[in-house]
């Protein structure tokens, strides 16, 4: 992927996307929308020389794409009720969580908008403290 010093790290998202060209430009997109809708003030970043991430008040989630998977990494995962029980892998960990996106998942979205929100939540009550 060509990035210029000057693309914003939402220019090097969708960019990311179209070079995907696949299933995985697709699910990044859609999971990248519920995102945006979920919490209107989340900050889009490019962290890690090619990681798209989102931000409110410290990282919400990260959205990797490897060959057979779109990643979704939550910082702050462990500490967030998952009532749908979406996080389904790095579940040996004391704080993150992730969920696995593999070619024909179906997301749910009104779960993953809920743990969206939850993760900013917890981010801002940090904050506060």
């Amino acid at each position: 992927m060509d990035q210029k010093k000057s693309d914003s790290p939402s220019q090097l998202i969708d960019a990311r996307i179209r070079e995907l060209a696949d299933w995985r430009g697709e699910t990044l997109a859609r999971v990248r929308s519920i995102i945006r809708a979920a919490d209107p003030e989340v900050v889009e970043e490019w962290k890690w020389r090619g990681v798209p991430t989102w931000s409110h008040a410290g990282i919400i989630c990260t959205g990797e794409t490897y060959k057979g998977v779109v990643k979704m990494t939550f910082a702050k995962g462990a500490a967030l009720e998952d009532p749908a029980r979406l996080f389904n892998s790095s579940l040996e960990g004391n704080v993150r969580r992730a969920i696995d996106v593999h070619e024909g998942d179906t997301i749910d979205e009104e779960a993953l908008t809920a743990l969206v929100r939850a993760a900013a939540a917890l981010n801002l009550a940090g904050r506060k403290r």
